[in-house]
């Protein structure tokens, strides 16, 4: 189901974008000639007055052509006045920016949908999430990549842990610290399984954790960080939820999209800055760091797809990612359209855009070289879940 709703999302992401931009540019009177889902060849097209709309074979996109947006491309004079280049700033702007703005109206209603179906993820004062002791995923390997216990034993996404050697546990924290000194060792885990108690004998495995000492990473007199073999289960838990209600899922949606928001900014910064270390992972066979500046494909996306809940928030960060992408004010992207009409509005006089070209062909060819490296790797490279 995941799967399907990841496509079906992508799909939607594409289309509500380019619709943004058709609808306004339609609005305004402005004349659109061509509407299409995906580049390269035509699959399929239909005229429906003014406009081709349709299908192309590669699917990693789309674009709504409206005349004199290109500043090179020559209008029939009886058109000249439904041209992009001719409205006003404020038109222009609405025009390019009602893209952008799509992508942060999908995410806040994925978002809201999410917070109203399953809640806000709950918080401690550091505001960090707060783990309680249903388990959420299983992991399938330990990090030394044999089985992990939790698999071995047979637990399973949903249990609730109940006791640890026969006493309760009261919390995950507490389930951690447990199993820390006992790694190596078979122990007796109490759990319940929609609602009927159970118990499973486990032998933990070993992992290695730094050692924390009053809240700080202890280092040795080398400065190196001193590490220690601690009981490793495999798995994880899910947090607590609390319900901010009808008014407050706004205000939470709100405060999801900017924390996406700064997390895409990173992001895109780390992307450019590792653009190298990308290049020599693929090209020349490397691994190290690659996790760190990879990018994710439509391909990647639809394998990350899982429950319904994570799937559609993965959607929620995927439009503000997308939406902040195209607000970069470089040229061709939206926000460089925007910069470009802004230029105009303030110094009065239309800019040479031919010195601009070779910006674009630098964005250009910057992304689709990403683009393609991040279909590769998802195929041939896929993220380990």
């Amino acid at each position: 189901m995941g799967t399907a709703v990841m496509v079906i999302g992508i799909v939607a992401m594409i289309v509500v974008h380019e619709g943004a931009h058709f609808v306004a540019a339609k609005g305004f009177g402005m004349k659109a000639t061509e509407a299409f889902f995906g580049f390269g060849p035509r699959i399929w097209s239909t005229t429906r007055g003014e406009t081709e709309y349709g299908i192309k074979a590669v699917p990693l996109g789309g674009y709504v052509r409206i005349i004199g947006m290109n500043p090179f491309e020559e209008v029939p004079p009886e058109d000249e006045g439904r041209t992009y280049r001719n409205s006003v700033f404020w038109k222009k702007s609405v025009v390019v920016l009602a893209g952008v703005f799509s992508h942060f109206v999908m995410a806040t209603l994925l978002l809201i949908t999410i917070f109203l179906i399953w809640g806000e993820v709950a918080t401690d004062e550091a505001g960090d999430p707060i783990p309680t002791l249903t388990l959420a995923t299983i992991a399938t390997t330990t990090p030394s990549g044999e089985a992990a216990p939790s698999v071995i034993a047979g637990f399973q996404a949903g249990d609730v842990l109940k006791s640890y050697e026969g006493v309760a546990v009261t919390s995950w924290g507490d389930f951690v610290d447990r199993i820390a000194p006992d790694g190596g060792e078979t122990v007796l885990i109490g759990y319940s399984r929609d609602g009927t108690p159970a118990e499973a004998l486990t032998t933990l495995a070993l992992r290695e954790r730094a050692v924390v000492v009053d809240d700080e990473v202890l280092t040795d007199a080398a400065g190196n960080v001193v590490y220690e073999e601690v009981g490793y289960f495999g798995a994880a838990p899910a947090v607590a939820r609390v319900k901010p209600g009808i008014i407050g899922v706004v205000g939470a949606a709100y405060r999801g999209i900017a924390e996406a928001a700064v997390q895409s900014v990173y992001g895109l910064w780390r992307m450019v800055i590792g653009f190298p270390q990308l290049v020599i992972s693929v090209f020349g066979g490397g691994e190290e760091g690659i996790e760190e500046v990879r990018p994710i494909s439509p391909i990647g996306l639809v394998r990350l797809a899982g429950p319904m809940e994570s799937t559609l928030t993965l959607l929620a960060l995927v439009n503000v990612f997308v939406g902040i992408l195209n607000f970069i004010p470089l040229y061709p992207l939206d926000g460089g359209h925007f910069a470009v009409a802004l230029y105009e509005k303030i110094r009065g006089r239309v800019p040479d855009i031919r010195k601009l070209m070779p910006v674009a062909a630098v964005v250009v060819v910057f992304l689709i070289t990403v683009g393609l490296m991040g279909v590769y790797l998802d195929i041939f490279k896929p993220l380990q879940l």
